[in-house]
C-alpha cells in the first residue's frame, strides 16, 4: 500500500510564493501561496497541538465558500484530518443525521448558521466544540508568530485515507457519506488537467456550494494543485458572475445548466467580454442545445462532462467542438478512467446497446463511511456500479440514457424518462421538461411530463402529436402539466422526488 505526502501549498510557496492563490469576492481579501501555506501551518499546529486532533479525526462544516474553508483543506493535507462539508440548506433534523454518521470532533460554522447549529443534538448535548469562522480567524491571529512560518511536519497517510467525507444528494434515499481520499484527489486533478488544460496560468471562480464534490473537485482542488488562481464567492449571482468574468479575466468557468441559463437571461450577457474564457464547463445535467447556441453566439464554447461524488468526479468530457455534433453525449472517458457497460446479468454489451456504466481507476472511492452494505452493493472487483444506463456509439462517445432508479415499467416495457426529456427538449416551444412515472391501473405505470413552455399557445395536444412522431407509443407521456419552473436540488439536478409528490 502506497503512502502519500501531498502538501501542495508547501511546494507552491517555494515555486510561486507571491502569486495570489485565493481571492475572496465579498471582502476583497487575498492570500498568496506563501501566505496560504504559512496560515495552513498555523492551523495545522493549532488543530493538533492545541485541540489534540489526530489523523482520521473529523471536522464538520456548516459554511459557505470562504478563505477559512480553504485553509482547513490545506491543514487537512498536512495532518490527515478529515473534512466533512455539510449542506447548510438542510433542516436541523437532517443535519443531525449526517453529524451522527460522521461523528466529528467539532463543528465550524458561519455566523449566519449559528442558530441552526445550536439546535443540533451535537451542540445541545455538548458532544464536541462548536466554532464560528470568526473565532478561527482570531485564533490564527493570536498564535505565536514563530509558529506561523514554521514548517509543519507532514503526517504521512495511506493513499486510501479520506481527506473528505462528501454526502450524496439523497434524491433517491438517505444520503451516504462517500470517502474521498488523497489518492482520488491527486488522480482527479491529473485527469482534469489533461482533459481541460489546467496549469499555473489557469484562473477561475468557484460559485458551486462547498458541500458538493463539484464545489471542491471539479476546479478548486485541480487548480490549486497546478498553482493557478481562484476567486471564491459565497453564492451564485448571475449578474455578479458576468461582471467578474470580464473584470478578472477568468480562463475557465464551471456551472450547471441552470446557472448558465440565468446568466444568458441577464441583459449584460449581450455586452460582456468573454474573450478570456477558453470555454465553460457544464455538469449536473445535459445542457439544452438552444442554450449552447446562445453562448456560442457570444463566442463561448461549452464543454460538457459527467461525474459522480463517489468517483472522480471529472470522469468524461465532450470536446467543445463536438457540442452540437454529439448533442446529448457526455463525451469520452478521461485519461485514467476505465469504463465497462454491462446488462442486468453483468455481461458486457456491444456498441449502441443499453447497459449500466461501470467505472474503474485510481479515482474510485473505497466506499461509504460506516456503511459496508452500500459499499458492497456499489463496488465489486474494483468496479464502481454507477446506476446509470448508457450507450456507447460507433465513435466511442457515451450517452446517458437514464438512472436505473428513474426507469419505470409500462405495460412490460422499460421506459427511461431522460430519453423522453431529450426528445421533448428539441421542441422549439419547450424550454425545460421533466418526466416522472405515475401509477396507472391498466399499464402499471405511465409517464407524466412537466413542461416549461416558451410559448403560451403551446397545447397538450401539440406536444402529444410531436411525441407520436418521435417516440414509441409506450414511451409517450400519458399526462402533460405546464409549470413555471422545473424544481432542482442543490446540485442542479431535477428534483424528481418533489415532482412525484
Amino acid at each position: 500500500m502506497e503512502v502519500w505526502q501531498q502538501d501542495w501549498m508547501a511546494k507552491w510557496a517555494v515555486y510561486s510564493p507571491h502569486k495570489i492563490a485565493l481571492k475572496e469576492f465579498e471582502t476583497g481579501n487575498t492570500l498568496s501561496y506563501l501566505q496560504l501555506n504559512s496560515l495552513g501551518n498555523k492551523l495545522a499546529f493549532y488543530l493538533t497541538e492545541q485541540l489534540n486532533l489526530i489523523k482520521g479525526d473529523r471536522i464538520a462544516f456548516v459554511a459557505e465558500n470562504c478563505l477559512e474553508y480553504l485553509l482547513f483543506f490545506v491543514a487537512a493535507q498536512k495532518t490527515g484530518i478529515i473534512l466533512v462539508p455539510l449542506n447548510y440548506r438542510l433542516t436541523t433534523v437532517e443535519l443531525n443525521h449526517l453529524i451522527e454518521i460522521s461523528d466529528p470532533k467539532f463543528i465550524v460554522h458561519d455566523k449566519v448558521y449559528k442558530e441552526k447549529v445550536s439546535q443540533t443534538e451535537f451542540s445541545k448535548n455538548k458532544l464536541g466544540e462548536v466554532f464560528e469562522m470568526t473565532d478561527f480567524s482570531q485564533i490564527l491571529k493570536n498564535l505565536e508568530v514563530e509558529k506561523c512560518n514554521a514548517d509543519y511536519p507532514i503526517n504521512i497517510v495511506d493513499e486510501n485515507h479520506p481527506i473528505f467525507i462528501l454526502f450524496t444528494s439523497g434524491t433517491t434515499g438517505i444520503p451516504k457519506g462517500a470517502m474521498y481520499t488523497h489518492k482520488m484527489l491527486f488522480w482527479n486533478s491529473i485527469n482534469t488537467a489533461i482533459s481541460l488544460v489546467i496549469n499555473s496560468e489557469t484562473k477561475t471562480i468557484n460559485c458551486m456550494p462547498p458541500f458538493h464534490t463539484g464545489g471542491w473537485n471539479v476546479l478548486v482542488t485541480p487548480v490549486l494543485h497546478h498553482g493557478g488562481s481562484l476567486v471564491i464567492i459565497k453564492s451564485f449571482c448571475a449578474r455578479t458572475i458576468l461582471k467578474l468574468i470580464e473584470k478578472e479575466q477568468f480562463t475557465l468557468f464551471m456551472g450547471v445548466p441552470t446557472m448558465l441559463k440565468m446568466m444568458s437571461e441577464e441583459p449584460s450577457f449581450q455586452t460582456t467580454n468573454f474573450s478570456s474564457l477558453m470555454y465553460c464547463i457544464v455538469g449536473g445535467e445535459a445542457m439544452p442545445i438552444p442554450l449552447i447556441e446562445a453562448w456560442k453566439e457570444q463566442g463561448v464554447l461549452i464543454r460538457q462532462g459527467y461525474g459522480l461524488t463517489e468517483v472522480g468526479p471529472n470522469l468524461t468530457s465532450l470536446h467543445q467542438d463536438d457540442a452540437i455534433r454529439k448533442k446529448g453525449s457526455i463525451g469520452r472517458p478521461n485519461f485514467y478512467v476505465q469504463t465497462k457497460i454491462v446488462d442486468e446479468n453483468g455481461v458486457e454489451v456491444g456498441k449502441n446497446q443499453k447497459g449500466e456504466l461501470l467505472l474503474k481507476g485510481p479515482m474510485v472511492s473505497p466506499g461509504y463511511w460506516k456503511n459496508e452494505q452500500a459499499t458492497n452493493e456499489s463496488l465489486k472487483d474494483g468496479w464502481f456500479f454507477t446506476g446509470d444506463v448508457v450507450i456507447r456509439d460507433d465513435e466511442d462517445y457515451l450517452f446517458v440514457v437514464d438512472r436505473i432508479k428513474n426507469m419505470f415499467i409500462s405495460g412490460g416495457e422499460n421506459v427511461y424518462p431522460a430519453e423522453i426529456e431529450r426528445v421533448l427538449q428539441e421542441h422549439p416551444s419547450i424550454l425545460e421538461v421533466a418526466v416522472v412515472s405515475v401509477p396507472n391501473e391498466k399499464w402499471g405505470e405511465v409517464g407524466k411530463a412537466f413542461v416549461v413552455a416558451s410559448e403560451k399557445s403551446l397545447t397538450q395536444t401539440e406536444i402529444l402529436d410531436y411525441c407520436k412522431i418521435k417516440l414509441a407509443k409506450f414511451k409517450i407521456p400519458k399526462y402533460i402539466e405546464f409549470i413555471k419552473e422545473i424544481p432542482k436540488n442543490d446540485t442542479g439536478k431535477i428534483d424528481r422526488k418533489l415532482l412525484k409528490k
